[in-house]
């Protein structure tokens, strides 16, 4: 019964993702389309800092990893490591977002 709850869950959890994927695609297709009928100029300039968001959070995180993995050496219960691990790692990647927003506003100007 476990594993049928398991599977259901996972089951669930793709349809979902995928799902929002799609909603998202169909959103950003309609909305560029109701841009071009109307005859309005899409600015292709943010396109050389498509990634720049994503990129920064990724390295953020894994930094976070690389830190949090000094966490697992020390004799601490269980809880407080856990505590700690996720800590630095949302700490990190939250600071990735930061480092990308400074990193914006320097290259727009």
């Amino acid at each position: 019964m476990k594993d049928l709850n398991e599977v259901f869950v996972f089951i669930t959890m793709i349809i979902a993702i995928v799902l929002i994927v799609f909603i998202i695609a169909r959103y950003t297709y309609l909305i560029k389309k109701t841009l071009i009928e109307k005859g309005i100029y899409i600015d292709q300039k943010n396109n050389k800092l498509k990634y720049l968001d994503i990129g920064c959070i990724i390295f953020g995180l894994g930094i976070g990893l690389f830190v949090s993995s000094v966490f697992t050496t020390f004799n601490l219960s269980e809880d407080a490591a856990d505590l700690l691990i996720w800590g630095t790692i949302l700490i990190f990647g939250a600071t990735g977002l930061i480092v990308a927003h400074f990193i914006r506003k320097r290259l727009e100007k």
